[in-house]
């Protein structure tokens, strides 16, 4: 009764929205499958209209099914398509999918989407089992331990690959933001913890050009990163090691983006702790989570990756409570928060 008070006639005669929902799943796969097959690349490539058959064949597929595709892209407004003849219909990329979905732009999220579709998806079919047990979904997935996370992710040079396009990718549409969160240009001496790529630490670099910036991360993350992300005239440092266990280089700021919610509560507060002995006064620990609404009723996207985390790690993510008695527990004070309206908030305290 009370969902009946709040929905209107037509949504009660036809559940719009919730097919909608329903659908979801599909819509996304549609993409996926668009990405992984090389779509959108070749029509960027192309610089011109083609016919399904002619992207078929170049992709190896039949010509019935990516007629399917194609026309699904078009209804979802990723394509553009133009009836030329009676049995001729010419696909072309819209601004979006060139931007954002092609693998040759500097704004590229393929990479992510490639993670979404080949790691999330498969553990989000087991999301039943990880509400009714509590747990990560890791070894019935993927046949790892459950309680090894990192294993799950770098379980091989691919895996590790993947998953430093998914946290490259994320810097793409948030950096700027979380670099800009707060004045950081006191802050001399910056140590992003677990900076995978560097994304982020380049965007500290370029932001607040008199601080030096250090990542620091696992040794065959570190290895892969100068591999396949060193830029030209990088000015971001990479050092080996393990911010659990390990030495951390000193610092002014330490970073960790996206690393609490992978942790449970107990792994969250040793780290932090080892973060706040290290610092000097006026030193300082900024976090970048997606942080949930004191009231936990939003923001949608933070509830969606509190599940991922549910499903994956052994974490979730919190609201700003949460974090200031974590923060307060291990000793930090003056903490501050910003939402910057996208998907990662930027949280910064002091010792």
């Amino acid at each position: 009764m009370m969902m009946a008070e709040f929905m209107s006639q037509s949504e009660l005669d036809y559940p719009f929205k919730l097919l909608e929902y329903f659908n979801g799943f599909r819509v996304s796969k549609v993409i996926f499958s668009a990405c992984e097959l090389g779509v959108f690349d070749l029509l960027l490539k192309s610089q011109e209209s083609l016919s399904a058959q002619h992207v078929a064949q170049e992709l190896g597929t039949s010509v019935d099914g990516m007629e399917r595709l194609l026309d699904a892209l078009v209804g979802i407004e990723i394509l553009k398509v133009e009836q030329t003849r009676a049995t001729a219909a010419l696909y072309s990329s819209s601004d979006v999918a060139n931007l954002y979905l092609a693998k040759g732009s500097d704004k590229s999220l393929h990479d992510m989407i490639i993670y979404q579709s080949q790691t999330i998806y498969p553990l989000w079919n087991n999301m039943v089992d990880a509400i009714r047990e509590g747990r990560n979904q890791n070894e019935k997935t993927f046949g790892l331990p459950s309680e090894e996370i990192f294993q799950a992710i770098y379980r091989s040079e691919e895996e590790i690959l993947k998953f430093m396009g998914l946290m490259n990718s994320s810097w793409v549409l948030d950096g700027h933001d979380i670099a800009t969160a707060f004045d950081l240009s006191g802050f001399k001496k910056i140590v992003d913890l677990g900076g995978c790529t560097g994304a982020l630490a380049r965007e500290m670099a370029r932001e607040y050009e008199s601080s030096s910036v250090t990542v620091l991360d696992l040794p065959q993350v570190v290895e892969a990163a100068k591999k396949h992300y060193r830029e030209d005239g990088d000015d971001v440092e990479f050092q080996a090691g393990d911010f659990f266990s390990g030495e951390l280089p000193a610092a002014d700021l330490y970073i960790l983006a996206r690393i609490i919610h992978d942790w449970s509560e107990e792994k969250s507060l040793a780290l932090l702790k080892r973060i706040h002995d290290v610092c000097e006064p006026g030193g300082g620990v900024l976090l970048v989570e997606a942080m949930l609404f004191e009231n936990r009723r939003g923001p949608v996207t933070a509830q969606i990756f509190s599940l991922n985390m549910l499903v994956q790690t052994e974490g979730r993510e919190r609201p700003p409570s949460e974090y200031t008695d974590m923060l307060k527990k291990t000793g930090f004070q003056n903490i501050q928060f910003c939402r910057t309206g996208k998907s990662y908030d930027a949280i910064l305290a002091l010792r």
